[in-house]
């Protein structure tokens, strides 16, 4: 070998040698750092609810960022109205509701309801969320504002626009047990500007309980009852409870439920439900939701540009 091709020979042995550690560690360190950000990467709960709601209420589920929720639901008059009322069917009220995913942890959502010719809009975002190794609960908070807009019943008095507007907030605390049971806890308040009798109070508390057992891929039974607080809660009124259940077909959820509450608002079916249940004052309804992708998420979008 001649001495030039020895020298440049030496050189890159030399630049071979001393690359070759730092090489080895730089592979190392990305190797150190993916393994960490694995091991830091939280092992969320999924599907804690099949929708958005147990039945009447909000379940700690949201709907995904950019996601629109197009929801209608149906409650038929009471079945104990015999056959000569078709078991409730000759009746029905309706509620049309759109919600909408801001991002991962934040939801918003209008409805009108034809009980009462309600209009409703609420916000809801996610404070916590059930973790392996992390939090043992998924924690929700709801706030919701209700408005009435039947006509007064007596025109010729002073009659204010804020007497029929009505608040509610809520706390959802839910638990993934197991891949088919789900359990949630919620503590509620509603709030009247102005209440129907001079004894009741203006502000109703109740404490919901709900939870679902699955019973194949695409069915689960779902149940869900609020107890009013005996001191908080308007007169002449019973305590909400409905069984349905969920069946999702593709894009679609159909949900039927059992129900003794007739309205659709948290005001209506936790503070002003007046059927009796276990007499027969039920509604058989049924709700079904369908989602489309407003806005695309950004790592499909990057996908598409890459292709």
């Amino acid at each position: 070998m001649r001495p030039r091709n020895r020298i440049i020979f030496g050189i890159c042995l030399a630049l071979a040698v001393f690359s070759f550690p730092a090489l080895a560690q730089e592979d190392l360190m990305d190797m150190l750092e993916s393994e960490t950000r694995k091991d830091a990467a939280p092992d969320f709960a999924t599907a804690t609810f099949k929708t958005t709601r147990i039945i009447n209420g909000h379940s700690v589920e949201n709907v995904a960022s950019g996601v629109l929720d197009l929801r209608i639901s149906h409650r038929f008059g009471f079945i104990n109205g015999g056959a000569y009322e078709l078991f409730g069917l000759d009746q029905a009220t309706m509620r049309l509701g759109l919600d909408y995913g801001l991002n991962k942890r934040w939801m918003i959502g209008v409805g009108r309801s034809t009980y009462q010719k309600q209009f409703d809009g609420f916000t809801k975002f996610k404070l916590l969320r059930q973790a392996k190794g992390g939090s043992p609960i998924t924690v929700n908070a709801v706030g919701t504002m209700m408005y009435k807009s039947l006509k007064f019943e007596d025109p010729t008095r002073d009659n204010y626009m804020t007497s029929n507007v009505f608040y509610s907030g809520q706390l959802l605390l839910g638990r993934k047990f197991s891949e088919g049971i789900s359990l949630q806890f919620m503590p509620t308040v509603i709030h009247y500007n102005l209440v129907p009798g001079a004894l009741d109070p203006n502000d109703v508390f109740a404490i919901g309980a709900g939870g679902r057992v699955k019973l194949s891929k695409r069915i689960s039974i779902n149940a869900e009852y609020y107890y009013q607080l005996p001191d908080y809660h308007l007169s002449g009124t019973e305590n909400s409870l409905a069984i349905g259940f969920d069946i999702e077909t593709g894009g679609h959820v159909f949900q039927l439920n059992f129900t003794n509450s007739t309205g659709m608002t948290e005001r209506s079916f936790i503070s002003e439900t007046t059927g009796k249940f276990f007499e027969g004052d039920i509604h058989f309804g049924f709700t079904i939701s369908r989602v489309f992708t407003i806005v695309k998420p950004k790592a499909f979008k990057e996908g598409r540009e890459n292709r």
